[in-house]
């Protein structure tokens, strides 16, 4: 079973910087893809960055420039370095693991980017 926990969300002026974590704990699979979605009040999820296995990234491009997806494997753990944020980034941001054993998600942490 994979389960993921996300940290480092909270309120942060616009302009500011926050960086994501999500550990990842269990065991018995591999992972593919780590993921970074949001998902602001009233719309649908949106995906906003990737990392493959094979370290390929990619962000949305509303994102890019700003948004900075890395991961360190010895502590199990993939960031979203959010910089320039602007009130429109509010959201509720969630990560996903693809693994052998199927796609997880993260329960979310809240970033809210207001004066």
């Amino acid at each position: 079973q994979v389960q993921l926990v996300e940290s480092g969300g909270g309120l942060v002026q616009p302009g500011g910087s926050l960086r994501l974590s999500c550990v990842v704990s269990g065991s018995g699979f591999t992972i593919h893809g780590m993921y970074w979605y949001r998902q602001a009040p009233g719309k649908q999820p949106e995906w906003v960055a990737l990392k493959t296995s094979g370290g390929t990234t990619d962000n949305a491009e509303f994102v890019k420039g700003r948004f900075t997806i890395s991961s360190d494997n010895a502590k199990n753990t993939v960031y979203l370095q959010m910089n320039s944020l602007q009130p429109e980034d509010t959201a509720l941001y969630f990560c996903s693991f693809g693994t052998t054993i199927g796609v997880s998600w993260g329960q979310g942490t809240q970033i809210t980017v207001s004066s």
